[in-house]
């Protein structure tokens, strides 16, 4: 019995940890969203420099007010196609936990949407698919007006291997 306290005590403290504010974009025509306090800005898309070496999701870097910040396509970055950049493309300027300490980091993504305040209640485990796919870096699935929006830790979306190469960039 005090086992499962524990356990529903966990899934409740899980739950009002995940509870917030979403920046909320779009992916190949699927909805996400990441912790509004790791979101520094949004700006549109704008010349990206190429950094040979990098992994294949690494755009490049930008010079922001001076600040060299690397680049991400996130569509890249989960394994989907490549789309060309519209007048909605942006680049969404996010803070990133690194094993270094923090990072700036620009992620491409096809649109921005709003920022939703989303309940715990509303925000469900990530599903086990079945097989051994890694999804740590999915937070949860918010149930939103019918449909899901996938809710990143933008700090699991880039693992310590990764970090290297793309700060060798910038």
């Amino acid at each position: 019995m005090a086992h499962e306290i524990e356990t529903m005590n966990q899934a409740v403290k899980a739950m009002v940890e995940r509870e917030g504010k979403y920046l909320t974009f779009t992916l190949a025509g699927e909805e996400y969203g990441i912790g509004i306090l790791k979101v520094k800005e949004i700006i549109g898309m704008m010349p990206v420099t190429s950094v040979p070496q990098t992994p294949g999701y690494v755009k490049g870097v930008i010079n922001l007010r001076g600040q060299v910040i690397p680049v991400i396509d996130l569509r890249l970055r989960f394994g989907m196609e490549t789309m060309d950049d519209t007048d909605r493309t942006c680049i969404i300027v996010v803070e990133m936990a690194g094993p270094a300490g923090t990072v700036m980091i620009g992620i491409v993504v096809d649109a921005v949407s709003e920022v939703l305040n989303i309940r715990g209640a509303d925000i469900e485990e990530t599903p086990s698919f079945g097989t051994r796919l890694d999804t740590a870096y999915i937070l949860g699935m918010a149930k939103m007006d019918g449909g899901v929006k996938i809710l990143l830790d933008i700090d699991q979306v880039l693992v310590a291997n990764d970090f290297a190469s793309i700060q060798n960039a910038a």
